[in-house]
C-alpha cells in the first residue's frame, strides 16, 4: 500500500481534519505503542499501519 493510498483511507474513515489528529494522539498497542505518525516515521508499511488502525476501530469493510 502507497503511503497516499493510506491517508486517503484514514480521511475517508475519519474525515480529513481529524485523521491527523488521531493518527498522531492514538497510540496502538500493536504497533509497539506508537501512535500511527510514529509507527510510519519509523519505517513501519503503510499496510501493516493500516492493519493496526483496522484492529482498533471498526472501519467500514470497503476501506479494509
Amino acid at each position: 500500500m502507497r503511503l497516499s493510498d493510506f491517508w486517503n483511507r484514514m480521511k475517508l474513515h475519519f474525515g480529513d481534519p481529524y485523521a491527523e489528529s488521531w493518527a498522531r494522539d492514538y497510540v496502538i498497542a500493536e504497533l509497539g505503542g506508537r501512535t500511527v505518525t510514529q509507527a510510519l516515521a519509523d519505517g513501519i508499511a503503510a499496510k501493516e499501519v493500516w492493519h493496526a488502525v483496522c484492529g482498533v476501530v471498526s472501519v467500514d469493510s470497503r476501506l479494509r
